[in-house]
């Protein structure tokens, strides 16, 4: 692959490129155009036309003062800059250019950057090359004459160089366009297309053994490799090979866990699918939550896997929508794939009735609640009822999680009831006889970055319900319902659709691929070297680009920092939740160290999270600890990939140990925290439910929203300085109002009403009828000015919660 260079010599003025008479300037210089033409289109009529709005020009200075001579003075004369400026601005308007322009990539957007640049550079310069010395020269004393000296149309060979220049990829983009083809992603792995492989898709619904029948296979063989989505489920099988004899080691993003004493590698692994090989061969391989190939984030992992693991069978374990995709990419390797269907082992019921009061619990329900704050004013509304309750929400440190769980599933812990966010949708075991959903509406993030709410889909809804009725558990049936009685019926309806097929699988430029950009585009930033990829990039019907915005904030964040592209592209990998401002200025002092060479120890950690931490006071220091914990997952996650760099893994995983156990302790005082939180809390902003709260952090949230309270930090004023400018406050904007319009669809928090509520002496019914009358009794003027004044602040809540 050749690379993009820019033109080294001065074009030759009198050699044909460049007429001497006007009148058959344009018609000499098409069959330039022409050749030029075809290779910035990409050579190919189905290639679709670049976003040309995300090429940004290289800055290219005027030549100064201190310049070589000026050889084109010498022959001709100094140039008169008000003629030059009168023929360029003729130059840019004639329609024969443009369309010129056009044919050799310019579109209309690059041509009017293009000709800014050059003209800046010939007026702002102190001397120009001879060639182009001359041909102003000549453009200027023929203007307004009988016989012309030239042309403004002969500027245009000097303009399309100077075009090329700015912007290096107009020279290079049939390259570009064959580095960005994704249109046959099972050439990438030659190894695995070298073999024969059998591929076994075990189907069936949460709770149907699928996995179980998977992994059985995978302890049998002589080596296996099992792939899960969560460090717990990696976890899990990792003990379980172990505990039945059979060495595994465990793989994830931050540690590697040897069974055999001496380090040597065992032939059997468990690992988060990000981190399989597809270079070691396998007997077995276990591919778990196929559906996951869809997911817009990290839905390239299981792509990848499934078309480059070495291994003889590959068995692949999830929810049946994904067979005709498996069947279809498994076609264009050649391969077959075997479907075993497998049906729930236990019944699941959904109930007739919604629960519709705290105080109709019963032992083994499950709350599920889609965000934080309903966790906090569920957990504490069952505590106040004199009912101990297990906490797990998707930022609890593993440990804390199992833990939870643990206790929850002990027969002997008074702990019967489980408030969860559907981080228990997958990664723990356990015996839950009734899920309650607390509300089917889930906070989700849209392409733009906005926060928008929506109903559960079909798929996630089947995946928590069928939590319930473990088989092998003591509850011999699963039941689900709602917390509201409005919502059951919407449930139903969701649970009695089909589950949507999984249409197309995930893809994600690869290292090489943004390295080979790099080299034909050396001065682009690697923001912009992503989002020139993703432009240019061709995938067929069977897949999709992943979303990179993650990726990109991570790069605009540290694009200052001077660091290698490998180096580079490795810290905008790392795995971090950018909701949290102290972990991403954390990464942000990381890379800065990095750049300098000097290793980062452990009292550097040390001193930057101030450890050691105390337990937890209130809910704001329970956060601080679980972004402290992201930190030093951060610090293991670096320290797997530059070991020099991060030279103290095997201390900073002993201190996140001990800060799972403080962890622990906050999260089962978790309502003496809330408590604490409201106390100190102004007056009128007692409840729970406040923006101070965040919301729990999933892995596919793809726009930066900060939290009140974090923005008000050190850290957080430091990162949105350095990184988030105005796009912070337009971010933070959107947050507020989503959470509002979340608050009010929950069920009316204002203080008092969440005391009445809770209380019993107000129910949800009469809440909605003095809303009601209120709202009547507001537009029939009948509330005097103080009372009008005095309750503003309602007004608008209500009426946000009456549309």
């Amino acid at each position: 692959m050749r690379r993009c260079a820019w033109p080294l010599l001065r074009l030759p003025a009198r050699a044909g490129l460049v007429p001497r008479h006007g009148g058959a300037a344009a018609a000499r210089l098409r069959p330039v155009a022409a050749a030029s033409s075809s290779s910035s289109a990409g050579g190919d009529g189905s290639s679709r036309a670049p976003d040309t709005s995300l090429f940004v020009p290289v800055p290219l200075k005027p030549v100064g003062d201190a310049a070589e001579e000026d050889v084109g003075a010498e022959l001709t004369r100094p140039l008169d800059k008000g003629e030059v400026l009168k023929n360029l601005n003729k130059f840019y308007k004639r329609k024969e250019i443009q369309r010129l322009g056009a044919e050799n990539g310019l579109d209309a957007r690059l041509f009017h950057q293009a000709f800014i640049s050059f003209r800046k550079y010939i007026m702002e310069s102190s001397s120009v090359s001879a060639d182009l010395h001359i041909i102003l020269n000549d453009i200027c004393c023929g203007a307004g004459k009988v016989c012309l000296l030239g042309h403004v149309d002969d500027l245009f060979p000097f303009f399309l160089r100077h075009a090329k220049q700015i912007f290096p990829m107009l020279d290079c983009m049939d390259d570009l366009r064959k580095i960005s083809d994704l249109r046959l992603p099972p050439n990438w792995y030659p190894d695995a297309r070298a073999i024969q492989r059998k591929i076994i898709f075990h189907a069936g619904p949460t709770n149907s053994g699928k996995t179980y029948h998977a992994i059985q296979r995978f302890l049998s063989a002589k080596s296996g490799i099992y792939c899960g989505p969560l460090k717990l489920l990696a976890h899990e099988i990792f003990q379980k090979s172990n505990d039945a004899n059979v060495p595994c080691d465990l793989v994830t993003g931050e540690e590697r866990v040897y069974a055999n004493e001496d380090a040597r590698q065992a032939p059997h692994i468990a690992c988060t699918i990000e981190m399989c090989s597809t270079n070691t061969p396998y007997e077995v391989a276990v591919i778990d939550e196929i559906q996951m190939i869809r997911d817009p984030a990290r839905g390239w992992a299981w792509t990848r896997a499934l078309l480059g693991l070495c291994a003889e069978e590959i068995h692949v374990c999830g929810e049946a929508a994904a067979i005709d995709l498996v069947t279809e990419l498994m076609y264009t390797t050649g391969e077959e794939v075997e479907v075993r269907n497998y049906k729930r082992l236990t019944p699941l019921t959904v109930l007739d009735d919604a629960l519709e009061s705290l105080d109709n619990l019963q032992p083994g329900d499950c709350i599920v609640c889609f965000s934080k704050n309903d966790i906090y004013s569920v957990s504490r509304q069952i505590e106040a009822r004199g009912l101990e309750c297990a906490v797990i929400y998707g930022s609890l440190p593993p440990g804390t999680k199992l833990e939870q769980a643990k206790k929850f599933n002990d027969p002997d812990d008074p702990c019967k009831i489980l408030v969860a966010t559907d981080a228990i949708g997958m990664g723990l075991n356990l015996c839950i006889k009734r899920i309650i959903f607390n509300s089917i509406v889930k906070p989700t993030i849209n392409e733009k970055g906005e926060k928008e709410i929506d109903s559960i889909t079909t798929s996630q809804a089947l995946q928590i319900a069928g939590r319930a009725g473990r088989y092998g558990s003591s509850f011999k049936q699963g039941e689900v319902t709602t917390m509201h009685r409005d919502d059951l019926v919407q449930l139903k309806e969701i649970l009695s659709e089909p589950v949507r097929p999984v249409k197309a699988a995930g893809l994600h430029p690869t290292p090489e691929q943004i390295e080979m950009f790099a080299y034909h585009l050396p001065d682009a930033t690697l923001s912009n070297l992503i989002d020139i990829f993703v432009s240019l990039s061709q995938v067929d019907g069977l897949y999709f680009v992943c979303n990179i915005d993650d990726f990109k904030f991570l790069a605009d964040m540290i694009q200052h920092i001077p660091l290698n592209l490998r180096s580079r592209y490795v810290f905008c990998t790392a795995p971090l939740n950018r909701k949290e401002p102290f972990v991403c200025t954390t990464l942000l002092k990381f890379a800065r160290q990095f750049s300098r060479n000097e290793p980062l120890t452990f009292d550097w950690l040390c001193r930057h999270t101030k450890w050691p931490l105390a337990a937890p006071k209130n809910i704001k220091e329970l956060v601080h600890l679980e972004a402290v914990h992201d930190v030093f997952d951060l610090y293991l996650w670096l320290s797997y990939r530059f070991m020099d760099m991060f030279p103290d893994a095997v201390l900073v995983r002993d201190i996140q140990k001990k800060l799972d156990d403080i962890i622990q302790i906050g999260v089962c005082n978790i309502t003496k925290l809330i408590r604490t939180s409201q106390s100190a809390a102004a007056p009128g902003t007692a409840a729970v439910v406040s923006e101070n709260f965040p919301l729990s952090r999933t892995k596919r949230d793809t726009r930066m929203v900060l939290d009140r309270h974090d923005a008000k930090s050190t850290e957080a004023l430091s990162i949105a300085a350095e990184v988030l400018g105005e796009r912070r406050a337009k971010n933070l904007k959107a947050y507020r109002s989503a959470t509002r319009q979340e608050d009010l669809k929950s069920h009316g928090r204002g203080s008092l009403a969440n005391r009445l509520l809770r209380e019993g002496l107000l129910t949800q019914e009469m809440l909605r009828q003095l809303e009601s009358e209120w709202q009547d009794q507001h537009r029939n003027g009948r509330y005097g000015l103080g009372s009008k004044r005095g309750d503003q602040n309602s007004s608008k809540e209500m009426g946000k919660k009456k549309k």
